[in-house]
């Protein structure tokens, strides 16, 4: 017993569904001026939020985080190094974000998914020293803000910088 689809009686040739067309199609257009101008944003931003997250955890709530409390409100140099690596972690995901929008079929998703888990492990890491309990769990906030905040402004750079492919001017 044979099955003749629509396209055989009629004799159009056959056409694939937009679901097959999805799922065959690795990547989508990304316009990397706005991809990478979002990143730069979002690594300034996410710099700022480490520092904030210092800031407030010491000062305001007198929590020793990453340094000892005779360093003061700012701490030491592991606190500039906090800052300098929030900053570094935002372009390193506009750069994975980038590389899976042109390479596989559910960017977002796989994106979605590895800043889940790379934060899970930044967030749960503190827990693992023998620093005080408090430092532990302002650490693991400081950084969970963090990696939120990545996650979701380097995704909206990302969301916001795909391009139609009827819509290509000016792209170059």
């Amino acid at each position: 017993m044979s099955v003749i689809h629509d396209h055989q009686a009629t004799g159009e040739p056959a056409r694939a569904s937009s679901l097959e067309n999805r799922g065959s199609r690795a990547g989508v257009r990304v316009d990397p001026r706005k991809l990478w101008s979002g990143g730069v944003a979002s690594a300034a931003v996410a710099g700022l939020a480490a520092l904030v997250g210092v800031l407030v955890s010491r000062w305001l709530f007198g929590v020793p985080v990453l340094a000892p409390s005779r360093d003061g409100a700012y701490g030491d140099v592991r606190t500039t190094a906090l800052v300098l690596v929030a900053a570094a972690t935002a372009l390193a995901a506009t750069g994975l974000v980038h590389l899976l929008m042109v390479s596989t079929p559910r960017p977002f998703l796989f994106f979605g998914w590895i800043v889940a888990l790379v934060t899970t492990l930044v967030v749960v890491y503190p827990f693992s020293t023998t620093a005080p309990l408090g430092a532990k769990v302002a650490t693991a906030a400081v950084t969970l803000a963090i990696g939120a905040m990545i996650g979701t402004l380097v995704g909206g750079a990302a969301a916001r910088s795909t391009v139609n492919a009827t819509s290509r001017a000016g792209i170059g």
